[in-house]
């Protein structure tokens, strides 16, 4: 009797030192906002993004200014011509201010479109990066410590040098 005591004993103990062992994770933290701000390929899409809102912009600019100029002159012959040709002109800057508008949405949309297609092979780099070297350095869980992201680090390993190094930066 006294040995089946024993051995459930034995048996507690181990069963609930393995369980406490299971229960240690090792955790790390890395800031991915400034790795991926590190990349070198976030350097040349944050180029060609730039490049295409100044060409967005460029062109919106000339339809402004077409526009601003029309509503000058037909505003200056407005008293020299019949009210049907001051209708007709009416309808057609008012035409022109929607087609504006219309190309302002479009031109966001596309930049965000590009922005996205842009973003994913990098995020996804990265992403790739940082789970080599978690499971290189034997680490159960990286957290996103990025400023704003709910996560507060006193303590553990900061990952973002040695993904830097996996990633060549």
């Amino acid at each position: 009797m006294k040995q089946i005591k024993t051995l459930l004993l034995a048996i507690a103990l181990f069963i609930g030192g393995t369980s406490v062992m299971q229960g240690q994770s090792k955790v790390a933290h890395i800031n991915t906002q400034d790795l991926i701000a590190a990349m070198p390929d976030m350097k040349v899409a944050q180029s060609e993004l730039d490049k295409l809102g100044k060409t967005y912009e460029a062109d919106i600019k000339a339809m402004v200014t077409e526009y601003q100029n029309k509503m000058k002159l037909y505003e200056a012959e407005a008293t020299s011509k019949t009210d049907e040709e001051n209708e007709k002109r009416l309808v057609e800057v008012q035409t022109m201010q929607q087609n504006i508008q219309q190309f302002q949405g479009t031109a966001q949309q596309e930049m965000q479109k590009k922005e996205i297609d842009l973003l994913k092979p990098i995020t996804e780099k990265a992403k790739a990066a940082i789970l080599k070297v978690a499971r290189a350095q034997g680490y159960d869980y990286v957290l996103d410590s990025t400023q704003g992201g709910g996560v507060i680090m006193s303590d553990g390993k900061d990952l973002l040098e040695d993904v830097k190094t996996e990633l060549g930066i």
